[in-house]
């Protein structure tokens, strides 16, 4: 049983990202200013920056669960607390659990429930939808940004700026990740080895076009990266490659979106009347398939016995 000391709560703290905590803090404290017609109850003020506070941080500390394979090998991210070993997975994750269950329930009992059920939205589709799914499999985060671009909430050539700027260097760290821990980090995650394989034999026979296009590919689109890190192809030539299908994938990406909320505007009318309902939507089916995805990979997993 682990003891909890004050170093240990201290690695507790940081697996909430406290910096990025505070400023969602901020954003909403300025948001209930600027919404009231002068200074908010204070009884609504404090519980409501302390649920969403500790929501946020829940979000924060999943995020870490999910990562830790991956932080160990980055140089930004292998002191967190998972990364270096000072905290289990189990007990990071029973502690994120309780304190998203304490900052809902802070929110439910004090403030209001439509302000809980937005704050859980958040915290599914941040530590859930895009941690767990969308970041790693899919482009339909960029899709949701040139809808939201559509509906006024974001200008189209940031979506697609940073969309571009986001998938290249993420490209190019699993390109160095495979280039200097390839190996070393695929005998430790053998259930990797069919989809390098897969790619190595899709690489033999479409290099070009394959080192352009992988991020419209499902089920290799993350892997790619890492396998060429590991192959001969040179450092130089992947990053020009990657530059241009990184540019086509925000172009093609943040368009559709914009594309489809236009349309959508066009057959509903005002769509600003549902962006609510709509978004909502996105999210449950967005969670629906990485729940999907993730018991499908998990009845695949060599090894597994059958339930009993």
């Amino acid at each position: 049983m682990t003891t909890l000391t004050l170093a240990s709560w201290t690695h507790y703290y940081n697996l909430t990202k406290p910096k990025v905590v505070l400023l969602i803090v901020f954003t909403a404290m300025v948001g209930m200013l600027l919404a009231a017609d002068g200074f908010p109850p204070l009884d609504i003020f404090v519980f409501g920056l302390l649920g969403i506070g500790l929501s946020a941080a829940s979000g924060a500390a999943i995020n870490h669960v999910v990562d830790e394979h991956i932080d160990r090998v980055m140089e930004r991210t292998r002191n967190r607390p998972l990364a270096n070993g000072d905290l289990d997975q189990k007990p990071a994750l029973i502690f994120a659990l309780a304190i998203g269950a304490l900052g809902i329930s802070i929110l439910v009992v004090f403030v209001n429930p439509l302000t809980a059920l937005l704050t859980f939205f958040s915290l599914v589709g941040y530590a859930l939808i895009y941690t767990m799914y969308l970041k790693r499999a899919t482009p339909q985060n960029i899709v949701l940004g040139g809808a939201a671009a559509r509906l006024g909430h974001l200008k189209l050539e940031w979506v697609i700026a940073c969309a571009f700027a986001g998938s290249l260097l993420g490209d190019q760290l699993w390109f160095w990740i495979g280039r200097r821990h390839g190996p070393r980090l695929l005998a430790r995650r053998p259930a990797w080895q069919q989809g390098v394989d897969r790619v190595h034999a899709l690489l033999a026979r479409f290099e070009v076009p394959l080192l352009i296009g992988f991020r419209f590919v499902y089920g290799i689109r993350n892997l790619t990266p890492f396998v060429v890190g590991m192959s001969p192809i040179g450092a130089a030539k992947f990053a020009a490659l990657n530059a241009l299908g990184a540019l086509l994938w925000a172009v093609a990406g943040a368009v559709l979106g914009f594309a489809l909320a236009h349309a959508a505007d066009a057959l509903l009318g005002n769509i600003k009347r549902f962006e609510l309902q709509l978004f909502a939507a996105i999210a449950f089916v967005g969670l629906g398939l990485w729940g999907y995805r993730a018991l499908r990979q998990r009845r695949l997993r060599p090894g597994r016995r059958g339930g009993g």
